[in-house]
């Protein structure tokens, strides 16, 4: 891919959000482009996936952070189902756990560093000592936990920033991850940022991934279902996601 091809990123608009028809190495190239780039400007990475689309087109606020990411990437399953339909596919799904891990891959060679911000402290710690085991060229600048209210923003900000990290990853939840990352993206000064979401609980071992059949079948949502059954009421999101897409037909691409 050239440098010209980077700044011309396809997309497909799903319900006014231009989410990015790349595959992972093309989207791994493009992030890897701008972090070595002179300029660096600080960048928000959006693994968007059917619910946060519903949550987009009920609350305005929501709408206008995802417009506002540098990048969408199509995360979940009924996205990419969504692009097939409209007539402009992505080339496939971009986990953002997989994600995570491809640029920490690539951070090797170039020794970027990373800050963690999220979960709760024993979880952190342990996610931070396992990607430092398992990717020791990139140095893990600082972690936090995400358990702070709002008068501490100031304070994680700062610290933040005195690690000056190359890429920060910040898990506290959809609701609230993205919407932080938004509010603070200047101020933060960091190149790149994206929300993971339970990508720590994973690293850490306190919670297991879908196994690859399920992943593979793209199931990844039912599998996190029966083993988190709270998480019910949230994913009724995807057949009401599935059933507006069928619904709404030639209206999904349309600018909202």
């Amino acid at each position: 891919m050239t440098v010209n091809q980077f700044e011309q990123m396809p997309t497909v608009p799903i319900y006014g959000l231009q989410i990015c028809r790349w595959g992972m190495e093309d989207t791994v190239k493009y992030l890897t482009h701008k972090l070595q780039s002179e300029e660096r400007k600080p960048i928000q990475v959006i693994t968007a996936n059917p619910i946060m689309v519903m949550k987009a087109l009920e609350e305005p606020d929501y709408m206008q952070v995802m417009k506002n990411a540098e990048l969408l990437v199509p995360d979940g399953t009924g996205v990419v189902w969504a692009a097939a339909k409209t007539g402009m596919p992505v080339q496939e799904r971009v986990a953002g756990f997989d994600l995570l891990h491809e640029l920490m891959r690539v951070g090797e060679d170039y020794h970027w560093k990373v800050y963690l911000l999220g979960s709760t402290p024993e979880v952190i710690q342990a996610a931070a000592e396992r990607l430092h085991l398992q990717y020791p060229g990139v140095e893990i600048a600082g972690y936090r936990d995400g358990y702070f209210k709002a008068e501490q923003d100031a304070e994680v900000i700062a610290e933040i920033r005195k690690a000056a990290p190359d890429i920060l990853f910040v898990a506290r939840g959809a609701d609230t991850q993205e919407p932080w990352i938004a509010r603070y993206k200047e101020q933060l000064g960091v190149p790149l940022m994206m929300g993971v979401g339970g990508s720590f609980d994973v690293i850490s071992g306190k919670s297991k991934r879908a196994p690859k059949l399920f992943q593979k079948l793209r199931l990844e949502w039912f599998y996190r279902l029966l083993r988190e059954p709270t998480r019910a009421a949230r994913m009724l999101a995807l057949p009401k996601f599935a059933l507006k897409v069928m619904r709404d037909k030639e209206n999904v691409t349309k600018p909202r």
